[in-house]
């Protein structure tokens, strides 16, 4: 690999600017920001359907590139490796979001007698409740009602149109069961499409 040249910025591949980064030209981060802020805003918002989630995430994932640098290696795809944090993070706020808040309530914390009340935060919806609030379109009402591990690998082959071997990397999961769930999860989605056309109502 040659010297680093600004002007080329954009000729460069994606593999090249993390190691001209890790070579400390921060031009090279900026680029990669540049050109993935947008599509890993789009693939985050395929999980989060929120979109202040989906900036905060895309902060995140970028912020962990910069200070993870060293660990990537030129032998993965720097796409692969990246959506692999990102979607670690994902899923990390989901399980976040999922939890219940349970607060202690005391009639009188001097009277033995008094018995604690368990009170739940609905604020934050179960993601079914969630998912029948907004307005969509079938194909993606049925990828969000997929099972995760099912969605996960959907969302990789044909959204985001990674190989398997590439989702097999960026899951550890092993290639037989990626080729497994995929066609599971499109044949669950085909179903529960025909389903909402027959019914002709909304999730």
């Amino acid at each position: 690999m040659g010297s680093f040249q600004a002007s080329l910025i954009s000729t460069y591949s994606d593999e090249d600017l993390m190691e001209y980064f890790q070579n400390g030209k921060e031009l090279a981060f900026n680029e990669l920001v540049n050109r993935y802020k947008d599509r890993l805003h789009n693939f985050l918002y395929r999980y989060t359907h929120d979109h202040q989630d989906c900036e905060d995430l895309v902060q995140e994932t970028f912020l962990r590139v910069h200070k993870s640098k060293a660990s990537y290696e030129r032998i993965a795809r720097f796409s692969t490796w990246m959506y692999t944090i990102a979607l670690n993070l994902a899923k990390s706020l989901y399980k976040k979001k999922q939890r219940m808040l349970k607060v202690s309530i005391h009639k009188d914390p001097d009277d033995s007698e008094s018995r604690e009340l368990l009170i739940k935060d609905s604020s934050i919806l179960p993601d079914e409740i969630l998912h029948q609030k907004l307005s969509m379109e079938e194909l993606q009402k049925a990828l969000d009602a997929l099972p995760d591990e099912f969605r996960e690998v959907v969302v990789l082959r044909d959204i985001k149109e990674l190989t398997y071997e590439e989702i097999s990397d960026a899951t550890g999961i092993p290639m037989g069961t990626v080729k497994s769930r995929i066609n599971r999860g499109r044949s669950q989605i085909q179903h529960m499409i025909e389903e909402y056309v027959d019914l002709g109502t909304s999730f």
